[in-house]
């Protein structure tokens, strides 16, 4: 099989003797870089449509994956197989609809079971760590590293679980005015550029956002990723304009660059 194809090469770039001397220099720690990194490419090309790209930085996803299994089969921890004997038991256990006898109605009752089910595991872990188990609560297992914006998203999902949630989407519009509200209150203080109060308004309205795309199911950071994108289309396109005649932006007033954006933009609205 080629993933059979893909282990021997890594274990074979592993090896002390004659592989790789950066692949066998490498650690769990200076590896999960990478790893997220080759995550945000697959997210990246998905956003672009662009399927040529997806199909390469999948592969590139699963080379870290079959080299974090490499490293820890090394230190006699678990390999590969285990790996994916874990995630098939975890698949089947959470999909008692498809392999078991329960039923669902729907795509949303799905994640309800689904976050059930998890809930039950973390209480089970907790249950065998015994007196040493933290108390729980409904936002255990959320990641401390994971990015800032989807951090928030699942803090907020597993509130809302719990029902500390608007009631509609619509709802989230008065707490994003009064966040923004509060920002500006703060930049009328003397200093209040960087300031930690100022920082912290920021983030409650950036907090906001995202609860609005929650409730209106928009995942925030797949539209920013989109905004992104297309900022970078339309800055580029002025970047374009401006070098027929003969100047970069810094040779370019603000309002040169803003006429040459609208340009840009009424032009990719009418493609």
């Amino acid at each position: 099989m080629p993933i059979d194809d893909l282990l021997r090469v890594m274990e074979r770039l592993r090896n002390p003797q004659d592989g790789c001397p950066w692949d066998v220099a490498q650690t769990f720690s200076t590896i999960a870089p990478y790893t997220v990194e080759e995550a945000y490419e697959v997210a990246d090309a998905i956003a672009r449509d662009d399927m040529a790209a997806l199909k390469d930085e999948l592969g590139d996803l699963l080379l870290q994956v079959v080299f974090h299994a490499r490293m820890a089969e090394e230190a006699g921890l678990f390999n590969f197989g285990d790996v994916v004997d874990g995630i098939v038991s975890k698949m089947v256990r959470r999909h008692p609809h498809v392999f078991g006898d329960a039923k669902v109605k729907d795509a949303a009752a799905q994640t309800v079971s689904w976050e059930n089910i998890k809930a039950a595991e973390r209480a089970a872990a907790a249950q065998a760590l015994g007196d040493k188990a933290p108390a729980p609560s409904v936002l255990d297992g959320v990641p401390a590293g994971m990015p800032a914006m989807k951090q928030a998203e699942k803090l907020q999902k597993r509130a809302a679980r719990v029902g500390f949630d608007w009631t509609e989407a619509k709802d989230v519009l008065g707490k994003i005015r009064e966040e923004l509200e509060e920002v500006a209150e703060e930049f009328k203080k003397p200093d209040a550029e960087g300031s930690p109060r100022l920082t912290d308004e920021v983030g409650d309205l950036l907090f906001a956002c995202v609860n609005l795309a929650r409730k209106a199911n928009i995942d925030p950071g797949m539209a920013l990723r989109g905004t992104n994108l297309k900022f970078g289309r339309r800055f580029r396109r002025v970047e374009t304009l401006l070098a027929v005649e003969g100047r970069g932006p810094a040779e370019a007033s603000l309002e040169e660059m803003e006429r040459l954006w609208v340009q840009a933009k009424t032009e990719e609205r009418q493609t």
